[in-house]
């Protein structure tokens, strides 16, 4: 079929990526980058629509000194397409022959060399080499321009800038953990989805917005691939949970490598299950690189642009359930192991509507996306109508339920999910404060979650998924609960931990999620920045202020582990990774934002004044009259 101009156009565009256009082939390609300087490669590649486990199609990106070349190649006994591409030019040369010169260190540069290309020219010059092979140690300092400082957070961003991944000799993510001595790597030499988040917003917030920029554009390669397992494949537009760069020899070439995207959906995961919340987070990662960078050209490419409509359609595709808020399995989000949380977890719903308004503002108007954002629209009313609904409890609501009546079968009925009083647990009814309340943390037909869930109450704030006035009232739950929610080291990821027959029952007997720890009401230093956006958000940045002194007392000599073991955080987690990126991460961005508070706009959702008269609307309509074939005939663009 004919190649639409536009794609192409931005495929030929785009330095330091490699991009795809899902609709057709490019069988071969002489594609360049105009005038003499090559900065990037333009690299293009083929994908096979149908991809099984055995037989996927990779990304190829061949590191060589001469020009470029497309060739289909056989690897690993996969089938995958291969490019050779490299720089027609030195850096040296090119910033010799053209561009503004300035002069550091006693060596001519170009000022519009990225910084990036610029710490690969003084590493070339001193004998240094750009690979994978050469991510540094924690507490190397990368750059000559940034100096060396021996602060907390000299020391923090050392760490961050030493955990960077490469492709195609270009900064693309950073790594789950950098432990020189650790012989156990597991999948923590790979690039999550979700870890990178706040290193990627770190390096918004300090003005680095190419790392971002590659991010998105090679994750968004990979959302098209389908994977199977068991002869099943996911909907297509499922985002991986994350990647791994490998470099490997080019065939027939001992002189030259070539830099492999590897991606995983979940097929070689614990559990096998697929990462709902990446694609969630890839949506608002888009958004805030928009909005702190000035450049909206990225999300409004076309390839962009049918990534955020696939996963959509994904996550907005008919099914059985009656409610409006997603249906995951166990596993799915931060807590990906077995911890009860299958159903509609707090976590799933708060990232998802913050994708959805998000989605809304990035989306392009046409004709062929009318359906779409109608779904979108009428979803942004009903999700948070039933989120403020039926997961907010405090002490009010707790009466109410402790009296409900049960068995009602009528439209009217109060007991909508048939909650049995008995399912107060004790443990609550002794904790909840007499000011301040939350949001639970799952909700199903006679079931509730009463477990607080840092991350999906945080996000509810900084979403505006809960209202002005539960917002705060989380945060004077927090300020309350100050030592069991942070103790010694913020933040509680849950609250309480299973125990007992409940933990064997519920977990499966995990070793890893033992009472207090890891996902188990373990502590996780990462939740500072969430804790950070949702306190400046709502004008309360004492509460984060107080929280980043108590990790500042230990994160940098416990070697920034992943998270703490205990009731009250005091122990290191018994197999928690050290140096973990996104607790160096979480901790920089919340410094960062407490330095400047108006930085936290780029990820805040603000409530709309026409989502408050849908609600206004659905409390006073007729529940009869809510259940026509034609549906509520009002519609709300937001």
């Amino acid at each position: 079929m004919g190649i639409p101009t536009e794609a192409f156009h931005q495929v030929l565009s785009a330095p330091g990526t490699c991009l795809y256009q899902k609709d057709f082939f490019y069988e071969k390609s002489n594609m360049f980058v105009p005038g003499r300087y090559r900065r990037g490669r333009g690299c293009s590649y083929t994908q096979s629509r149908k991809m099984s486990l055995q037989n996927f199609t990779r990304i190829f990106a061949s590191i060589r000194a001469d020009g470029m070349s497309h060739k289909k190649k056989q690897i690993y006994g996969s089938e995958g397409w291969a490019c050779k591409c490299g720089r027609a030019e030195s850096i040296s040369e090119a910033a010799y022959e053209e561009g503004k010169r300035t002069l550091i260190d006693g060596m001519k540069i170009n000022s519009h060399v990225s910084n990036f290309e610029l710490t690969q020219q003084l590493k070339s010059e001193n004998g240094g080499i750009s690979s994978n092979s050469d991510l540094g140690t924690p507490g190397t300092i990368y750059s000559k321009l940034n100096g060396v400082g021996d602060s907390f957070e000299d020391e923090a961003w050392d760490l961050l800038r030493a955990s960077m991944v490469y492709y195609c000799g270009h900064p693309i993510g950073t790594i789950a953990a950098n432990d020189p001595n650790d012989s156990s790597i597991l999948n923590y030499d790979q690039v999550f989805i979700r870890d990178f988040i706040p290193s990627g917003l770190a390096f918004l917030l300090k003005g680095e917005y190419d790392i971002v920029r590659n991010f998105i554009l090679h994750t968004l390669q990979l959302q098209s691939w389908e994977k199977t397992m068991d002869c099943h494949s996911p909907g297509q537009g499922l985002m991986p949970a994350s990647f791994k760069v490998r470099t490997v020899p080019l065939d027939g070439d001992d002189s030259a490598t070539e830099d492999v995207l590897d991606p995983d959906f979940g097929e070689a995961a614990i559990g096998r299950v697929a990462p709902v919340d990446s694609g969630l987070w890839w949506i608002i990662l888009l958004r805030a690189y928009g909005k702190c960078s000035g450049d909206r050209s990225v999300q409004e490419r076309v390839d962009v642009q049918t990534g955020i409509k696939m996963i959509l359609k994904l996550c907005l595709a008919d099914g059985f359930d009656m409610l409006p808020t997603l249906l995951v399995t166990d596993g799915s989000c931060m807590i990906d192991r077995r911890m009860g949380i299958h159903g509609h977890p707090l976590e799933i719903q708060a990232l998802f509507y913050s994708a959805l308004i998000s989605a809304l503002e990035m989306l392009a108007p046409e004709d062929g996306s009318t359906d779409l954002i109608t779904a979108l629209n009428n979803r942004l009313v009903a999700l948070p109508f039933h989120i403020r609904e039926y997961y907010w409890t405090d002490m009010k609501k707790l009466n109410e339920i402790y009296r409900y009546k049960t068995e009602e079968y009528s439209y009217d009925a109060v007991n909508k999910f048939n909650i049995y009083p008995d399912q107060i647990p004790p443990w609550l009814v002794e904790w909840m404060p007499n000011k301040g309340g939350y949001l639970i943390g799952n909700l199903q037909p006679a079931h509730m979650d009463f477990r607080f869930f840092s991350l999906g109450n945080l996000w509810s704030i900084i979403s505006s998924l809960a209202t002005t006035e539960q917002s705060h009232s989380i945060l004077d739950l927090i300020e309350a609960k100050w030592a069991e929610l942070v103790a010694d080291m913020p933040l509680k990821i849950c609250y309480p931990a299973l125990v007992g027959e409940e933990w064997r029952i519920v977990t499966g007997s995990d070793p890893k999620n033992t009472p207090w720890s890891y996902h188990n009401g373990g502590s996780w230093p990462t939740l500072l920045w969430q804790l950070t956006v949702a306190c400046i958000k709502m004008n309360r940045p004492g509460i984060a202020e107080n929280a980043v002194k108590i990790a500042e007392r230990h994160l940098a000599r416990d070697k920034w582990p992943e998270y703490y073991d205990t009731k009250r955080g005091r122990l290191i987690g018994k197999q928690a990774r050290l140096f973990q990126t996104w607790s160096i991460a979480g901790y920089l961005l919340a410094k960062l934002l407490l330095a400047k508070p108006e930085a936290a706009n780029i990820l805040v959702n603000l409530e709309d004044t026409e989502l408050v008269n849908a609600f206004s609307y659905m409390l006073s309509s007729n529940p009869r009259r809510k259940r026509s074939r034609m549906g509520v005939k009002k519609s709300y663009i937001i």
